[in-house]
C-alpha cells in the first residue's frame, strides 16, 4: 500500500532507540513465530514472554487473533488481505522495537514472500524467525476447536494447510519442532539463541530489581 500523500515527514525523536535499549539493557528485536495453526506459535510465544518479563525485559506479543479484533479487523483471508495484515504488524512491530522493545509475534503468516517483506523492512539482524515444525496430522489432533474438521467441509474458507498453501521457511534463524520436544525445550532454545545473540544478558537481567 503505497502513501500518497505529499506533507508528510518522518519525526526522528531525541530520545533513541539506543537510549532506550540501554535503560532496558537488553536490545530490541523482532521475534517472529511462524506455522501451521495448533502447531504452538502463540503458546510457546507468551511462554517466552513470561521468561523474559522474570528476566526484566519489555516485551509485547502481537497474537493473531487479537489483532484481528482491531487494528485489522476489516481484513479478511484472502491473499491480499493476509498479505495487508501482515504488513500493518511489521509495521507495529517496527515501532516497538524503536521503543526498546522485544516484539513477539504469533502469526500463521503462511508465505515466504509476506515474511521476507517484514525482514527486509527491518534492520539487519532486528527480525529473527522461528519456525514451529509440527507436521499437519498432529496439528488438527491438538485442535480442539475443531477448526481445522469446518475447514475440511469447506465451512472456512481459504484455511492454511488445507485449502490455501504454507510455505516453509527456508533460512529461519530457528527452527523448533514443537511435534517432539516439550514447550519448555522449545522455550529454552528460543531464550538460548537470544542469549547466544548478545539480545539479552541473563546475568545482568537475573539481577534486576
Amino acid at each position: 500500500m503505497k502513501n500518497t500523500a505529499n506533507n508528510i515527514t518522518w519525526h526522528c525523536a531525541t530520545v533513541t532507540r539506543e537510549m532506550r535499549e540501554k535503560q532496558n539493557r537488553h536490545k530490541s528485536v523482532i521475534v517472529w513465530f511462524t506455522g501451521l495453526s495448533s502447531s504452538g506459535k502463540s503458546t510457546i510465544a507468551h511462554v517466552v514472554e513470561e521468561q523474559l518479563h522474570q528476566m526484566g525485559c519489555k516485551t509485547f506479543v502481537f497474537d493473531g487473533d487479537n489483532v484481528r479484533h482491531g487494528i485489522n479487523k476489516n481484513l479478511g483471508f484472502s491473499r491480499e488481505d493476509r498479505k495487508e495484515n501482515i504488513r500493518r504488524i511489521g509495521e507495529m512491530c517496527k515501532l516497538f522495537i524503536e521503543a526498546g522493545v522485544i516484539a513477539l509475534t504469533a502469526f500463521i503468516s503462511p508465505y515466504r514472500e509476506d515474511r521476507n517483506m517484514i525482514r527486509q523492512m527491518a534492520k539487519d539482524g532486528d527480525f529473527i524467525e522461528i519456525y514451529c515444525d509440527c507436521c499437519l496430522e498432529v496439528c488438527e489432533s491438538r485442535d480442539v476447536k475443531g477448526i481445522y474438521a469446518r475447514a475440511r467441509t469447506g465451512e472456512i474458507p481459504e484455511f492454511t494447510g488445507i485449502s490455501a498453501p504454507y510455505e516453509i521457511p527456508e533460512s529461519p534463524e530457528v527452527i523448533i519442532n514443537t511435534e517432539n520436544i516439550t514447550i519448555g525445550e522449545c522455550v529454552a532454545k528460543v531464550i538460548n539463541y537470544l542469549s547466544e545473540r548478545g539480545i539479552i544478558n541473563r546475568n545482568l537481567t537475573r539481577h534486576r530489581k
